[in-house]
């Protein structure tokens, strides 16, 4: 949508894209730092207001650094305070029972939001401007901030309950300063662990072959293809509808299974589902392409639960903050393909090489997941 009333290439747009992406991921684990410093609430009101400034601003935006600025730094500093590191953290404060399936509840929230999100604004850029859409995304924003302030609590015990399955009343902890230090010296810590490392890398992968791939070079590959930009975008949004029953489940399956095991299944399947999709775009939405989109919503971020568990098992009080670092290189690896995948169909003139390339890298963190071991006792398996 920038690329005719700018003149910028997709490798330019990819590049803020990724900005953005490597931002998200970046900002988690001090985001859920912030929380345990000064609560979920405060910090989840700024984002959306830095999201809604970043949007806002984009309007008036008129050269490619200004796209790298609003939307690339502001509307990824804002969306990576509310990351899935926000999952992780209401999930271990809130819950001790049915933490996967909940993890799953709010992951699948998280992302089908941004899908099912889309179809609406591909309807106002399609009728009338890409400016009106940004616009409606700020106002969006703006919206939730009310709700989040008056609705949203830190702790159970702010409200005189318990957590869901605790056998007993669990008093809230003091705040805890130096938000910046401790998400430094947690990442310190977990990076001398196997583990950390292995779930780092899978994740990357995940983020490589979701947000980075599909998200990002899905409709300009369909439009390759003459097929219009609303049907694109609405196959996307499919792609969340099936992403709630697909991580939900996940959750659940995580809750009764071997998390290691679920990763890797998972991966294996994305990685042979991406394989065919060169052979499946078209100018028209085929049946085989209906299967597809369905197919991949199920394992969207049906990888965020097992790899949240696998966290919580190695890292204990950690978890989130570790998780946050996880999650950054989720971002990093989408931001890695999110620019490559430009870069490579203005080299090739087609996506095909990035389909591919990244099936093969899903194959390879099925193989990962495999690799990580359990935690023994209470000591962390070490490299």
């Amino acid at each position: 949508m920038l690329s005719a009333p700018f003149g910028w290439s997709r490798g330019t747009i990819g590049a803020a894209v990724s900005v953005n992406l490597a931002l998200y991921g970046l900002t988690a684990p001090f985001a859920a730092a912030l929380m345990d410093r000064f609560g979920i609430r405060k910090v989840v009101a700024v984002a959306l207001t830095v999201i809604a400034a970043g949007s806002w601003l984009t309007v008036w935006m008129t050269a490619a650094w200004q796209l790298m600025l609003y939307w690339g730094l502001l509307v990824g500093l804002g969306s990576g305070s509310m990351a899935l590191a926000f999952a992780a953290t209401v999930t271990n404060r809130w819950f001790t029972a049915r933490r996967g399936l909940v993890s799953g509840i709010l992951t699948a929230a998280s992302a089908s939001g941004q899908l099912i999100f889309l179809p609406l604004l591909s309807w106002i850029i399609d009728r009338y401007d890409w400016r009106p859409a940004a616009v409606t995304v700020a106002l969006a924003a703006l919206a939730v901030v009310p709700f989040v302030w008056l609705l949203l609590h830190d702790h159970p015990a702010d409200v005189g309950q318990k957590p869901y399955g605790a056998a007993e009343f669990v008093p809230k902890p003091p705040p805890v300063p130096g938000a910046a230090r401790r998400a430094v010296s947690v990442l310190l810590s977990a990076v001398r662990t196997g583990p950390f490392w292995l779930l780092a890398g899978t994740f990357a992968i995940c983020g490589a072959s979701t947000n980075g791939l599909i998200q990002t070079h899905f409709i300009p590959a369909a439009h390759d293809h003459h097929m219009p930009l609303q049907a694109a975008a609405s196959l996307l949004a499919v792609i969340g509808v099936f992403d709630v029953v697909g991580t939900i489940a996940s959750g659940w399956f995580t809750d009764r299974f071997e998390p290691r095991r679920l990763l890797a299944v998972y991966y294996a399947l994305r990685g042979v589902s991406l394989m065919f999709l060169p052979l499946l775009l078209g100018p028209a939405v085929h049946p085989p392409m209906i299967f597809f989109i369905v197919f991949y919503g199920l394992d969207w971020v049906a990888t965020v639960p097992p790899t949240l568990a696998l966290c919580r098992e190695h890292y204990g009080e950690d978890s989130a903050i570790v998780f946050g670092w996880v999650l950054a290189s989720h971002q990093v690896g989408a931001a890695v393909v999110a620019f490559l995948g430009g870069v490579a169909r203005d080299t090739f003139g087609t996506y095909d090489v990035v389909w591919y390339a990244s099936g093969a890298l899903c194959a390879a963190a099925a193989l990962m997941a495999l690799v990580i071991r359990r935690r023994a006792g209470d000591v962390a398996a070490t490299v």
